[in-house]
């Protein structure tokens, strides 16, 4: 019951982690970090994000013995969290310090003074993404 709960209380957060990636690294190019990442690692993130928010949520909707609740659909689901996150750790990279003579100092942006918010966010879908599952898994969900 408890791992349930907690599922339901995770899911809207891995979206918020999806949406704000997108919204603090699109735009001007002016995003914190050493680099500027690659807009093709974005789109993946989010798209692959997207993915798997829609099919996470209607297999936790969809009845077990139903095509969008069942086994296959709980795997996909799952899959495309593990995608997202990786997708999103690799985003974190930019964070990682630069070494050699012509190294850029970290930039900065609106939404923070340091990596410690991506950190927060990406760590925190891993963390999600292990109980996801763990609880499907376990069959808690």
């Amino acid at each position: 019951m408890f791992l349930e709960v907690l599922v339901y209380i995770l899911t809207p957060l891995a979206a918020v982690v999806v949406v704000l990636t997108r919204l603090r690294l699109s735009g001007d190019g002016s995003a914190a970090g050493r680099l500027q990442i690659s807009h093709q690692l974005l789109l993946a993130h989010t798209a692959v994000g997207t993915l798997a928010l829609l099919s996470w949520v209607l297999f936790l909707l969809f009845a077990p013995d139903s095509l969008l609740g069942g086994a296959g659909a709980g795997i996909v689901a799952i899959g495309l969290w593990w995608i997202t996150t990786i997708v999103g750790l690799l985003i974190l990279a930019r964070w990682l310090p630069a070494r050699g003579k012509h190294a850029e100092a970290a930039a900065t942006d609106s939404w923070s003074e340091g990596p410690w918010l991506s950190v927060l966010a990406h760590v925190g879908l891993l963390v999600g993404v292990l109980i996801f599952t763990l609880a499907y898994l376990t069959a808690a969900v």
